[in-house]
């Protein structure tokens, strides 16, 4: 594939893919941890992903290949766990789309109630799967344009907030389930930062990327870690965490930054009506971003043989894994229809912690395994970084399972069965 993403583009994907979790969604752990309960569990995601991240990049330095970690846990484990670790990636990155594209649609809704919300999300799923098969360099373009928007827009919300915080709104009824609610709300931190290693999923397509993947990669977690920190501050500390959570009928919402500005400006104000429009480039921008990870790591899985060939086949005129992209597609709008997106997303976060936790055993492995591999860039203050993100996605997995036994199930099912038709598959052909 070509090689044309620059550190700015990376910058671009990697804030892109998770930005929407800025938008939409993290409001709901809340609901189960309270400030203090949610605010401590993004603490220590925080720093998983912060040391993940100076991890992973390590890795992707060393091995920059489409597959990501897929890619790091075959050369260090083996091709049994390298499979278990691209089924997850697979799961991560094909399921978090339909919920994304759900609350696209239902955007759209509020100005087109005539077209239906899952007719919108069909929509952009064709839309932006097309993007992506004209061109990474033109997806790419798009997505850094919608970033940046979409950062800008969070800029200027805390700007307008921020003076209206009070303490006394954070501490009002900040630890209602206690250390339960802290364990309950770890899905709900981890989705501010959900799917940002895709980065490294884009490796063959970057220019000189033993440099530009560190560049691209350590600006975008330093972004991402300071827009989380006012995104939650100046949302939850402007009426307090109901205030967000709840609408006037008394039901979830999924929308905390209209919710919070409602309570500064009326929502015929045109800051209200800015918020609303710009804040749909931050979905767009992670819909768009995901699907291209996507799109690389089901095209490595074919490409190695771990799937069918046609998944790890590059269209002849436009070099991309245009077929990757139109299965991902496909399986993603099958799970739209569902409904479910709730559970979709926690699937995701499932198949995110396998891949976080597997990638790190695979840097110590490989360290130990191959200590003359060139590495053009080594983690910082090793073994412990490593150790400290193991650590913390292990915790973070086991309280997912406790939390959502039943999709845990359902997870496991996913993995076992598509391991299983890999092991006993026979005509699978495997290639480093």
């Amino acid at each position: 594939m070509k090689r044309t993403l620059t550190p700015a583009m990376l910058w671009g994907l990697g804030v892109g893919y998770v930005i929407s979790g800025m938008y939409f969604g993290w409001n709901l752990g809340l609901e189960k941890g309270g400030t203090l309960g949610l605010a401590i569990s993004t603490f220590f995601i925080i720093i998983l992903y912060v040391t993940f991240t100076f991890s992973y990049s390590e890795l992707a330095c060393a091995i920059p290949k489409a597959g990501g970690a897929f890619d790091y846990a075959t050369r260090a484990l083996g091709k049994d766990l390298g499979f278990i670790t691209g089924m997850a990636q697979n799961i991560e990155f094909i399921f978090a789309p339909p919920a994304i594209a759900f609350a696209i649609g239902a955007y759209f809704n509020l100005f087109f109630p005539q077209i239906p919300i899952i007719a919108i999300a069909i929509f952009a799923y064709m839309l932006f799967t097309g993007l992506n098969i004209y061109g990474v360099r033109a997806a790419a373009m798009f997505e850094l344009v919608i970033t940046i928007l979409a950062v800008g827009e969070l800029l200027l919300f805390s700007g307008i907030t921020l003076p209206h915080v009070s303490w006394q709104n954070l501490e009002r009824n900040a630890f209602p389930n206690g250390w339960e609610g802290v364990f309950a709300s770890i899905p709900f931190a981890i989705w501010f930062f959900l799917a940002i290693e895709g980065v490294a999923n884009v490796a063959e397509e970057t220019v000189n990327p033993q440099r530009t993947i560190l560049r691209g990669f350590g600006s975008a977690i330093v972004t991402l870690v300071i827009l989380c920190v006012l995104t939650f501050v100046s949302s939850a500390g402007v009426a307090g965490w109901e205030a967000i959570v709840y609408k006037s009928d008394g039901s979830p919402s999924d929308s905390p930054l209209p919710l919070a500005l409602a309570h500064i400006v009326n929502t015929g104000h045109w800051l209200y009506h800015l918020l609303i429009t710009i804040g749909l480039f931050g979905l767009i921008a992670s819909f768009h971003g995901i699907i291209l990870a996507a799109g690389r790591s089901s095209f490595e899985f074919g490409r190695v043989g771990f799937a069918p060939a046609a998944l790890g086949k590059v269209h002849a005129r436009f070099q991309t894994p245009a077929n990757a992209l139109l299965i991902n597609m496909v399986i993603g709008i099958i799970a739209l229809l569902t409904g479910k997106t709730a559970e979709i997303i926690t699937i995701s976060v499932f198949g995110a912690l396998t891949l976080y936790i597997i990638s790190m055993v695979a840097l110590l492995r490989l360290r130990k395994k191959e200590p003359g591999l060139e590495r053009p860039f080594k983690v910082p203050l090793f073994p412990a970084f490593p150790i400290i993100a193991l650590v913390i996605a292990i915790i973070s997995f086991v309280a997912m399972v406790v939390y959502n036994f039943n999709l845990a199930i359902l997870y496991f099912l996913l993995l076992g069965g598509g391991y299983l038709i890999f092991k006993w598959g026979g005509s699978l052909k495997f290639e480093v």
